[in-house]
């Protein structure tokens, strides 16, 4: 198994642990504003498409951006995610598929113009994020829409960053309520490094910065 597979491994593993109350992260106070604005935003930048949803986990950001949409796949890996957010209520136009956010196996016969991820591109190592990307605009035709949201760091919130390794991934330890100690991987890019992740096919990007996120939206060319 090579480095890049061990860590997604271990991030696969230590979501599916945290699963039941991944979502205490969502109640820290200070970042109830930046959440109430995004969600309400969601909505319409999807209105009456077609979207396909990476690592959806337990389905938080789901019936936001779901709520004016045509259709919504909303796809994990983990069982253990994918249980809590199939509980939560949400629009009729919304389904669920155990789907692999790297290799999006299963999907060909599909048909999407759109895609959303929510905490996710935090999570690919920068060595799998370029592939990754050219991807997932393969799968879409020209005009589709694509919205990424993440977490910015802010010291008075977030888990400290415990290290940074030879490719420039930065990590957090963290523990959860069984008293186990987890590395995981949590890369926090700024508006440059995102937008020149994103290759070629990206059609004016646009970098919306949060205190505690941040979203980047765009077309496909």
């Amino acid at each position: 198994m090579t480095v890049a597979a061990d860590i997604v491994d271990g991030m696969r593993r230590y979501y599916a642990r945290r699963a039941a109350y991944y979502e205490r992260v969502y109640h820290k106070p200070e970042r109830q504003h930046d959440l109430r604005a995004m969600e309400a935003w969601l909505a319409g930048a999807f209105a009456g498409r077609q979207v396909l949803e990476v690592a959806c986990g337990t389905g938080w950001w789901t019936p936001h951006g779901a709520r004016d949409a045509a259709s919504w796949l909303a796809t994990d890996l983990n069982s253990e995610t994918l249980a809590v957010a199939q509980a939560r209520p949400m629009p009729a136009s919304v389904s669920f598929a155990t789907v692999d956010a790297y290799t999006l196996a299963g999907l060909d016969r599909q048909r999407f113009d759109a895609a959303f991820a929510g905490c996710w591109w935090s999570h690919v190592p920068l060595s799998r994020l370029p592939g990754w990307l050219e991807m997932l605009h393969g799968r879409l035709p020209s005009g589709a829409r694509v919205v990424f949201l993440d977490n910015s760091y802010v010291q008075t919130s977030s888990t400290p960053i415990s290290r940074r390794d030879e490719a420039g991934n930065t990590y957090q330890q963290r523990t959860l309520d069984d008293g186990s100690v987890h590395e995981v991987l949590k890369n926090f890019p700024g508006r440059d490094e995102a937008v020149a992740a994103l290759g070629a096919r990206a059609r004016q990007p646009q970098w919306t910065p949060y205190t505690h996120y941040w979203v980047l939206s765009y077309e496909l060319a």
